[in-house]
């Protein structure tokens, strides 16, 4: 079976990060913004504050200004306006309340679709804490959104120091299913973040050569370059080794298009590989 590159596919235009505050969340936010500069895309920081807690959150939230102003993208001292007036993006901040953290976000995301949702993840739970399996149908259920996942400690491609963007090697795992086609086309563009550097995009299969999908990279990527691996043994061992000899700084992997998020979440590959990949993993929902 083959996959061609397809133009249609659209690329970020919105960014959505939920953040508890925690430590584990900055790295992720960082992530976010940066994309979210990078596109000139909206960005949106929603916060959830249980029913009970009665005090005022606002000034918690990652400063988004002052983040800019250390990045060097804005002066010191600028007014709010500046993120959009110099930068292009527009910054919305949402503090809600609901005893349902989980089902407040997939709500929100129901009204105010995103194309890119950046979770933080911890521990070796490798989810955010506040989404349980037992609820995490309903985030899912709906939702065919890109997920980046960023793990708290390990080597991401954004520096929250200074907004450094050091994208120099992604992995693709690809089989026959789910298609990796969009998963391809989106690592040509994530390695646009790279700016003039060349970024080495590497296709892994795991498993039986005969059965490799033949991928066809996108003929308009010439910040790319691109090979072809091969693996046997298991699958998550095969990307996590694989990941590691590289050190790669991104993996980007394909999931069930009518799943989405929720293939993360429940003992997939994906999710294992989101626990034991040791960089950022973006997924993407197949057609």
């Amino acid at each position: 079976m083959s996959f061609a590159f397809a133009p249609d596919v659209p690329f970020v235009n919105s960014v959505f990060h939920p953040s508890d505050f925690s430590e584990a969340s900055d790295d992720a936010f960082a992530h976010a913004l940066a994309i979210a500069i990078f596109r000139q895309a909206e960005f949106t920081l929603l916060h959830v504050v249980p029913e009970n807690r009665a005090v005022d959150v606002w000034s918690e939230f990652p400063a988004v200004r002052g983040t800019l102003e250390r990045w060097g993208l804005l002066e010191e001292g600028s007014p709010r306006a500046a993120v959009f007036d110099e930068l292009g993006v527009t910054v919305r901040k949402i503090n809600l309340r609901d005893r349902d953290v989980l089902g407040a976000v997939r709500e929100y995301l129901d009204e105010r679709p995103t194309d890119l949702i950046v979770l933080a993840t911890e521990g070796r739970d490798g989810v955010p804490r506040w989404i349980q399996r037992s609820v995490a149908e309903r985030l899912a259920r709906k939702s065919k959104t890109k997920t980046l996942f960023v793990p708290h400690g390990a080597r991401g491609f954004v520096s929250m120091e200074d907004g450094t963007i050091s994208l120099r090697r992604i992995l693709v795992p690809i089989d026959a299913s789910p298609p990796p086609r969009d998963a391809v086309i989106y690592a040509s563009r994530a390695a646009s973040l790279a700016g003039e550097d060349t970024v080495a995009i590497t296709l892994l299969h795991v498993g039986d050569k005969n059965e490799m999908p033949r991928v066809e990279p996108p003929p308009d990527a010439p910040w790319c370059t691109w090979e072809t691996r091969q693996e046997k043994g298991d699958v998550v061992e095969g990307i996590t080794r694989v990941a590691d000899d590289l050190s790669a700084d991104l993996i980007i992997m394909a999931t069930q298009g009518r799943e989405g998020i929720l293939d993360a979440l429940r003992g997939s590959v994906t999710e294992q590989v989101v626990r034991r990949g040791g960089c950022p993993v973006l997924a993407v929902p197949a057609e």
